[in-house]
């Protein structure tokens, strides 16, 4: 060390900065970095993990089993803190680095932060080409983490050591910035990683982050107030930005005091309990009839923290053509979408100022009455769906019911892709706010296991992850088992077997088609299709496990799995034909021109639909 200066490497420099980054959860100052990720190869565990290494106990570092589900892992950690603090991943070069793809889309579509280092070729190109790297004849700049442009917030690529010094904090302030949130890349050159340089000590001094709460523009507010004020069937929209922005309990108490139900997108579930006196169930493709019922007859939507996907606006059909839309939100792109009056802030700090603008002004006393009505006739009809029967096979919904009876308040629910997802924003009542973790944004096979690894993280043993997740999924990605065995991180695994992809397959015969390569008994196989046995497999990882053959094996497995004490895994076998009910409408290509009559059907009634559909400027 000389003077002001510290003579480092630059993979030292990196994690020494990261070490030093801080931010404030609950008015506790924690580290904003909270551990890392790691599978080393070639381009990453010379020096970057030689670096890693030395501060196990500031920045601990976890092995992962794929590099996919390692940043899928950081995705579940940040859903879980709430944006509020960040994990790694980091991989090698080449493959290691293309794996993490999949995450960091899934992750930009969510807007998660997460921070991910690759490896990368030599900046030098004395070796050129070194294994893994790449070749593009015409450009030889390009690697394959050039690919992370399309699916991160943030991309550099450090070919000179002093780069990190304006790079690295770039990075936070995007994946902390409420507008621009989601994943950062930094790609780390292999002869860049290795290289000494005096970096400035001022670079490393604690430095505490802080979550800006940008507020909205006064004459947007005032126009939002006008509109509100003339509706007469006005209805709240509460998606994932409401959380984030630590605004439920606001939303929540605007909403009672001005009349106004509050429906809920998939990345919003669990912003209101189920039985909170304004909440009226989930909106859209796979929501409540309640819901959708009230969305159809709203002259005023306000939509608070969400980005409007399709399965939320039934693709635009579950609206009056007259609605008028106030868009709530830090991005300006989610605010202004479908000619909404844009009110571009924070949630939280956004609410506030138009309750306040809104004088004494609430809706009718009648129009909160029928939402609740509508709402305990919702639930009425879920409970039909949910109660026994003396089928052979339990549906999906009575599953979802008998483990949201036994989840404690504090566990936490994770699912992802596949049919468990309908039926969970469906019938899952929440308990607790913060419990409820569907990812839907890009609906990732794979995430579920992994996801669990990271809120059992950030959880720290309050409540339980509760991970469920289909056959068809977890034969794609199911190694993070083994990983929560190691480090000591319980999940309770709920595994639906229902003989493929069976929502899929449902899909796929509704649009007309027969069944087709979904469900393992319509596949080409060489061999009669069987059951994989899954209790087996999971204990071959560690787990504890058990299979179930009815709903009383299931309520006895789940009592079992409390006091076990590791990863525990249930398998079922479910029904893959039988599904709670949907009445929103949703927009997918159906062949223009077929022989089949099935299809030409359901084409006739694709062009209903688009018929219906509300039309953006």
């Amino acid at each position: 060390m000389t003077g002001q200066t510290v003579r480092l490497t630059m993979a030292q420099a990196l994690v020494r900065w990261l070490c030093a980054q801080e931010t404030e959860i609950d008015g506790v100052r924690v580290p904003l970095f909270a551990g890392v990720f790691a599978i080393f190869g070639h381009g990453n565990v010379t020096c970057l993990s030689e670096a890693l290494e030395g501060v196990q106990d500031r920045l601990p570092t976890w092995r992962g089993q794929n590099e996919q589900s390692m940043a899928l892992a950081a995705m579940g950690f940040a859903k879980a803190q709430r944006r509020r603090q960040i994990m790694v991943a980091t991989s090698s070069i080449g493959p290691g680095a293309t794996n993490m793809l999949t995450a960091a889309a899934a992750a930009h579509a969510n807007r998660l932060p997460v921070l991910l280092l690759s490896g990368d070729s030599f900046a030098s190109r004395r070796p050129d080409p070194v294994m893994q790297q790449m070749e593009h004849f015409g450009n030889p700049t390009i690697t394959v983490n050039d690919a992370f442009k399309a699916v991160t917030r943030y991309w550099d690529r450090i070919s000179l050591p002093e780069q990190i010094i304006g790079s690295l904090p770039q990075a936070v302030a995007t994946m902390l910035d409420p507008a621009d949130c989601g994943p950062a890349f930094i790609g780390l050159c292999q002869d860049t990683q290795e290289k000494a340089f005096d970096y400035p000590e001022a670079f490393f001094a604690p430095r505490l982050w802080e979550i800006p709460r940008p507020r909205p523009d006064r004459r947007a507010v005032a126009r939002a107030a006008d509109v509100l004020r003339n509706a007469k069937t006005p209805l709240i929209i509460s998606g994932g930005g409401v959380r984030y922005a630590g605004a439920s309990e606001a939303v929540a108490e605007f909403a009672r005091k001005r009349g106004i139900p509050v429906v809920e997108t998939i990345a919003g579930k669990g912003t209101l309990t189920h039985d909170h006196p304004v909440h009226a169930g989930p909106i859209g493709i796979v929501g409540s009839t309640s819901a959708n019922a009230l969305a159809a007859g709203a002259d005023v939507v306000l939509a608070v923290g969400t980005r409007l996907m399709d399965f939320t606006t039934g693709s635009w059909t579950a609206f009056r053509p007259d609605a008028q839309f106030i868009g709530i939100n830090a991005a300006r792109w989610d605010a202004m979408k479908h000619s909404t009056l844009p009110v571009v802030g924070d949630a939280l700090e956004t609410v506030r100022e138009l309750d306040e603008a809104l004088g004494d002004w609430a809706a009718s006393g009648t129009h909160m009455e029928r939402a609740k009505t509508l709402f305990a006739e919702w639930n009425d009809l879920l409970d039909g769906h949910q109660a026994p029967t003396n089928a052979e096979r339990p549906t999906y919904a009575q599953v979802v019911a008998a483990v949201n009876r036994w989840a404690s308040p504090r566990d936490t629910v994770v699912t992802a892709a596949g049919g468990l997802p309908g039926e969970l924003m469906k019938g899952w009542r929440v308990k607790a706010p913060d419990t409820f973790d569907l990812e839907f944004g890009f609906s990732t096979m794979g995430y579920e296991i992994a996801a669990g690894w990271g809120h059992a993280m950030a959880k720290g043993g309050d409540g339980t992850p509760i991970v469920m997740i289909g056959d068809g999924t977890y034969m794609m990605m199911n190694s993070d088992i083994y990983s929560t065995v190691l480090s000591g991180h319980k999940l309770i695994v709920l595994l639906c077997d229902n003989g493929g992809y069976a929502v899929i397959n449902r899909l796929q015969q509704f649009k007309g088609v027969p069944g087709f390569n979904n469900l393992l008994g319509d596949c080409r196989t060489a061999v009669e299709p069987f059951p994989v046995d899954f209790a087996a497999h999971a204990r071959a990882m560690g787990a504890e496990a058990r299979h179930c053959e009815s709903m009383t094996d299931l309520q006895a497995a789940l009592d079992w799995a409390k006091g076990t004490d590791r990863t525990t895994v249930i398998s079922i076998r479910t029904d893959a034909y039988a599904w709670v009910p949907g009445d929103a409408d949703w927009d997918v290509g159906v062949p223009e021109v077929s022989e089949r009559a099935s299809v030409q059907e359901a084409r006739a009634l694709q062009e209903a639909i688009r018929q219906k559909q509300r039309v953006g400027v």
